[in-house]
């Protein structure tokens, strides 16, 4: 696994293998890796030539009360995971990534307002102007995304197919602990107590998914019931549950077909997000 930091040099490296034919298959993380980021990796591996894991902590989409300087690093233990899975581990400063004066952010309208974006304003563009930066650097065929950030994964699709990226957008489902919570690099904030109930997430999920198996489709009805179901857990305080189109993010008020279920909730000063698929058989 060859380790770069320099721009310049990874575009040499990438215009080099782009020559001889090579497929590049590209995850970009901020690292803090966990099972959802290696699984990633993994099908990448398995459907390009060459990886491309990029670990970058952007600046970008935290917001000024967020949680930027504490997010956990550990960059010994992130190169440890990805040897023999990675091909290219590319690591830049913020200084390479921003230029001094940099005035160009990308807005993808109307999906990055919604859900997370009402509370994380500048969130999005803060990703897709990055992702974009990175797709440019790297030009891969194909980018990997997990499906628990499952707005983000819309919006970078639409950035995507509006900028005419040629890569091919892979989004991978959740990878969950064995007790149901999504996994995600934020956990390790969570108390050993505070990660136990945050599994209501998960069982809420479920009862929804179960629900709607059941005949359910009144949208009010199951988010109704998922509210007083996870506001019995001391700990959590919900920021939203929203039942939405798969595709547009805008609320349905019954399902009629394949729907997002998305829940956004804070247990103890740790926001959890995490959502299902409601399929309507």
């Amino acid at each position: 696994m060859k380790i770069v930091k320099s721009i310049s040099v990874l575009r040499k490296v990438v215009c080099s293998l782009k020559r001889r034919g090579k497929t590049i298959g590209f995850v970009p993380t901020m690292g803090f890796l966990h099972e959802g980021h290696l699984s990633l990796v993994r099908r990448a591996k398995k459907e390009n030539d060459v990886v491309v894991v990029s670990i970058y902590i952007n600046p970008a989409q935290f917001g000024p009360k967020e949680d930027f300087k504490n997010y956990p690093r550990d960059l010994r233990r992130d190169t440890r995971l990805l040897r023999g899975l990675c091909d290219l581990l590319f690591i830049p400063s913020v200084k390479e990534m921003v230029a001094q004066e940099s005035r160009t952010f990308i807005e993808v309208r109307r999906l990055s307002d919604l859900l997370c974006g009402r509370t994380r304003k500048g969130h999005f563009s803060g990703v897709a102007t990055v992702v974009a930066k990175l797709f440019n650097i790297v030009a891969p065929d194909a980018a990997y995304f997990g499906q628990k950030d499952a707005q983000q994964a819309v919006v970078l699709e639409q950035m995507a197919a509006d900028l005419n990226f040629s890569a091919k957008m892979v989004v991978m489902p959740v990878v969950r602990e064995k007790n149901g919570l999504a996994m995600s690099s934020r956990n390790v904030y969570l108390s050993d107590k505070e990660k136990a109930e945050a599994v209501v997430l998960f069982q809420a999920l479920k009862s929804a998914e179960h629900m709607v198996a059941a005949g359910s489709r009144d949208t009010k009805k199951i988010i109704r019931t998922l509210y007083d179901f996870i506001s019995r857990t001391p700990s959590a305080r919900i920021d939203y549950i929203e039942i939405v189109d798969k595709k547009t993010l805008e609320s349905v008020s019954t399902i009629k077909r394949e729907a997002l279920l998305l829940l956004a909730v804070h247990v103890g000063s740790t926001r959890l997000i995490d959502n299902t698929i409601l399929k309507v058989k």
